[in-house]
């Protein structure tokens, strides 16, 4: 298997080639978690995997709670659909808290402030009630907690890891941003959704592992284990299992002498390389973080932390990394409309400016039927 091979199957896995999905939910369902501390490029993953989802169907999605935002995995936010986040929670729940150990103590956290506050947590959401962060600092403080700042942080995290709280229904601030609330776990997610069962760990190290090939690969498995927080042990158990349930889940290869696990594209679609195919990917997308040991198959280096005002975001050549981006939102008096900054690399603007051009406005136009208001390109991105 030669890089590009790589690169050209795991555009496929990761549905931005096609076929794509039909919805966010069946996006999300096959990637089966994706990172989403940036909630509004966040929405975009989600979107761009299908034939042309919108913001507001991810956000209505989020509303209705088919689509939860939540700490799961690693400490950091994920989107996972409501049918899989009770099994997720339990396999991962332990590790999150082992990994999160050093912080608690640090801030105080035991076990008697973790259930204290639980409880107070619980009251605040109970009766369909959904909270901002603030509401919830606010009960914990009256409670006699400190609440503030990273002690804030991690006693809301803690109750989500535990199964106290999930994302709520989403507010727009007066400057039209949306904003995170919290409701109660058990009112946004049923602890075995219909036609499901409840899973064993095995069974759920197994579902983990074989969704986690078919929708990243090929990947190794320590690619899996850094995504999912889940030990190499573990994985390779999953694999086992997933394997033996169905013997033709996924192919391997050996690169390196490294094996990467992945799901063969379907023959009957064309496999015809792209020309000229811009993809504009947030910098936290599952092309990039799904990876660890292999994550230079793109190209680049991401996320990377912006000097002098650059953007963060992944401008993506047929797969690899060719420059950043980043949206700018404008709200004059005649409506919302949106700029695109565009940062080309040197070798990009170099593969003929017809084609360039054709591909930019493409990029554009796609991210513009996402918001559903005019996108431009800045004037002077234009190759």
């Amino acid at each position: 298997m030669e890089p590009d091979d790589v690169v050209r199957i795991r555009l496929r896995s990761q549905q931005l080639r096609a076929p794509v999905a039909a919805t966010v939910d069946d996006a999300l369902k096959s990637l089966l978690a994706v990172q989403a501390q940036e909630f509004p490029y966040a929405r975009w993953s989600l979107a761009q995997r299908t034939a042309g989802a919108t913001a507001d169907d991810v956000e209505r999605a989020v509303a209705d709670g088919r689509i939860l935002r939540t700490h799961i995995l690693r400490p950091t936010w994920h989107f996972v659909h409501r049918d899989d986040l009770p099994w997720l929670r339990a396999l991962s729940a332990p590790r999150l808290h082992r990994a999160n150990a050093g912080t608690y103590r640090m801030i105080g956290i035991d076990s008697e402030v973790a259930a204290k506050s639980a409880a107070v947590l619980a009251a605040a959401v109970a009766d369909g009630a959904h909270r901002t962060r603030e509401q919830l600092a606010a009960e914990l403080q009256r409670a006699g907690f400190e609440a503030k700042g990273l002690g804030l942080a991690y006693l809301i995290m803690h109750a989500e890891v535990s199964g106290v709280l999930a994302s709520g229904v989403p507010i727009r601030s007066a400057g039209g941003a949306l904003r995170q609330t919290y409701a109660a776990f058990d009112e946004r997610v049923q602890a075995v959704p219909p036609g499901m069962s409840v899973l064993s760990k095995e069974e759920s190290l197994a579902a983990l592992a074989v969704r986690y090939f078919r929708s990243r690969g090929p990947a190794t498995v320590k690619d899996c284990a850094d995504w999912s927080g889940l030990t190499m042990a573990d994985v390779r158990l999953g694999l086992t299992l997933g394997l033996e349930d169905d013997p033709a889940a996924l192919e391997t290869a050996t690169i390196d002498g490294v094996t990467y696990y992945f799901h063969a594209p379907d023959s009957s679609v064309s496999q015809a390389p792209d020309i000229q195919r811009i993809d504009l990917v947030q910098c936290y997308d599952e092309y990039i973080m799904g990876y660890s040991v292999s994550r230079q198959y793109f190209g680049g280096t991401a996320p990377v932390f912006p000097f002098n005002d650059a953007p963060m975001h992944v401008l993506l050549l047929n797969g690899y990394m060719a420059g950043a981006w980043r949206h700018r939102l404008v709200r004059p008096a005649a409506g919302p409309s949106c700029e695109l900054d565009v940062r080309l690399s040197t070798a990009l603007a170099g593969s003929g400016e017809e084609a360039m051009n054709q591909a930019l406005d493409q990029s554009v136009a796609r991210y513009g039927d996402f918001l559903g208001i005019p996108t431009s390109l800045r004037s002077a991105d234009r190759s």
